[in-house]
């Protein structure tokens, strides 16, 4: 009853990383720039990834949310394999480009950007967010960005 008074949950504990990187805080100023003060005439693209998304389907359709009843679901569903989600959300706009694939690898992030690219006009600058995920480093991958300054 103490700790529920006083708001103490000696079972939750939070855990944090600091970089090693000696250029953090110039990387954390130039990502922070991006997202409030973009660039005119340019777009701004916050890259990530969601991998084994589970592709699943309910045996049954369920019934809508009514008053005074809640949406049903049935307990059981029929798997369809995984999937992985690729998104680049819009910084300016808030708009979502997103496709799936089969598999996550270097391969289906390269042939993402490259569908970003197409999509995009050829004159207009691009500047992409994204983390330090393996996936994102590699020599294909890195390459390629180096291409496209």
């Amino acid at each position: 009853r103490i700790w529920h008074a006083f708001g103490i949950k000696p079972h939750l504990e939070k855990t944090f990383k600091l970089s090693t990187d000696p250029l953090f805080v110039d990387k954390v100023h130039d990502i922070v720039g991006l997202y409030l003060n973009p660039p005119e005439r340019a777009l701004v693209l916050c890259v990530d990834e969601k991998s084994q998304i589970q592709a699943l389907n309910r045996t049954q359709p369920g019934l809508p949310l009514s008053p005074g009843n809640s949406a049903t679901r049935t307990h059981d569903y029929k798997r369809h394999g995984t999937t992985s989600l690729f998104a680049a959300l819009d910084v300016a706009t808030g708009e979502v480009i997103g496709r799936l694939k089969r598999q996550h690898r270097s391969t289906e992030f390269l042939a993402f950007l490259r569908e970003i690219d197409v999509s995009v006009p050829a004159d207009m600058p691009i500047h992409l967010i994204m983390d330090n995920y393996a996936t994102h480093k590699t020599d294909k991958v890195r390459a390629w960005l180096a291409a496209r300054p």
